[in-house]
């Protein structure tokens, strides 16, 4: 949901910052290996997320999110800005030198609106029958650790090159806990050296949020959920795509224009899952604002996009030229190839990323143009999410790719495998 009413909070499309997937970003973001003295694992880390534009993407989603606070931003502007860069950013944050292991299926997919309906409704009702302020003590606080966990995870690739190599791979922690009731069986709560320096600094910032509840932590946790989010969450599929924003456009448009719930939810949730724009010259108490939900629920098709572009290119790529995979190599080459060619799928040509990234801005383009002009509150997934699609569809009938484009599935072979083998069935029934 896009607003320019008062401070408040709003789910946007329900998404829940809560279900982001926060894995382990040390991991994610491996250099090269270098050698260690003591036979410790490699500990080569990458500065920057491996890829060649994502360094300036941070820069650029750095100096948005502070410019306010010294330069008037005109509050659709900086809308349009903000989350158009946390999108991109987190899109090439999410290529990954292996396919993800866990996607989002159908069936979680249909689930999500009704879920999102659910909770929604039960926030509506905690608000009417109980103190707000009891509410927002209790959410402030899940938001602190989870704040600090979502910090940590977008920081991680900028923290980890300062550690020294000796200990960037030691990790410090608790064993078999176990908490009675919470816990089906002991875990172990264990992390990295870079990940707990990552850690203090997050927890540092989350408590100044906690403390004194400024426009500026709350985005800058809000923008950290989304990259996450958009980094992590796969929707696995094309098809699981458009089940969950066809959906989600209907739940959006449902809870904003036909009854008060979104809205009321909006006004009393004190907590970072939406982005606050301040208005020049208004008083310092109104913002211009966006649910998180508005940000990664079409970011991570988005995402989705990219890595069709990548599969397209690493075929074409690997029909052009023959690849020596029976070398045995070392784990050290391995993690360098590995790095190497996250690299250079990142520099590929990216068409359906830029129609589909296309779709979102000018989605969210014409979301602030109506809500201008109607000023009231929109539903953004109202156009977003045809902005989205339609961009992706049109792109691959141009291309003469609706059916590849229909059966993708990201890391689950090749496509146009698929699609020519649905084809191949087609015509022997006719």
């Amino acid at each position: 949901m896009v607003s320019t009413r008062s401070q408040a909070g709003g789910s946007g499309s329900g998404a829940d910052p809560g279900s982001t997937a926060l894995k382990d970003p040390l991991r994610k973001h491996n250099a090269p290996a270098d050698d260690n003295d003591d036979g410790a694992a490699p500990s080569g880390i990458a500065p920057f997320p491996p890829c060649t534009v994502a360094p300036l993407a941070h820069i650029l989603m750095c100096l948005v999110a502070v410019l306010p606070l010294w330069v008037p931003i005109d509050p659709n502007l900086n809308v349009i800005l903000t989350a158009s860069t946390c999108v991109f950013l987190g899109c090439f944050r999410s290529v990954k030198p292996t396919p993800p292991t866990e996607s989002m299926t159908k069936n979680d997919a249909m689930r999500f609106p009704v879920v999102g309906s659910c909770v929604l409704l039960s926030l509506f009702v905690l608000f009417k029958v109980m103190p707000k302020e009891y509410l927002n003590a209790a959410l402030s606080i899940y938001f602190l650790l989870l704040g600090t966990l979502a910090i940590t995870g977008t920081i991680l690739p900028f923290v980890a090159p300062y550690v020294p190599a000796s200990y960037r791979r030691k990790e410090l922690g608790f064993y078999g806990v176990s908490i009675p009731y919470l816990m089906a069986e002991p875990t172990d709560i264990v992390a990295s050296v870079p990940e707990l320096v990552g850690g203090v600094v997050s927890l540092g910032f989350c408590a100044w949020y906690v403390a004194k509840k400024h426009w500026l932590a709350n985005n800058v946790l809000g923008l950290c959920f989304s990259i996450q989010g958009i980094e992590f969450i796969s929707i696995g599929s094309f098809q699981v795509g458009l089940i969950l924003l066809w959906g989600l456009f209907f739940y959006d448009i449902f809870w904003v224009f036909f009854t008060p719930v979104m809205v009321s939810v909006a006004k009393s949730f004190d907590a970072p899952i939406k982005l606050l724009f301040p208005r020049p010259g208004d008083d310092l108490k109104k913002f211009s604002l966006l649910g998180l939900g508005d940000i990664v629920i079409p970011g991570i098709f988005v995402a989705l996009m990219l890595r069709y572009d990548i599969m397209r290119y690493k075929r074409m790529r690997n029909s052009a030229k023959k690849e020596d995979n029976d070398d045995e190599i070392s784990e050290e080459e391995e993690a360098a190839r590995e790095a190497a060619e996250t690299r250079e799928l990142v520099a590929a040509p990216c068409p359906y990323f830029k129609w589909t990234f296309a779709g979102y801005v000018l989605g969210l383009v014409a979301t602030i143009v109506v809500m201008n002009v109607f000023n009231a509150a929109q539903p953004a997934l109202l156009y977003i999410v045809p902005g989205v699609v339609g961009a992706a569809g049109l792109k691959a009938l141009i291309d003469g790719n609706l059916k590849e484009l229909y059966h993708f599935e990201d890391g689950g072979g090749d496509a146009s495998a698929e699609a020519s083998t649905d084809a191949d069935e087609d015509t022997k029934k006719k």
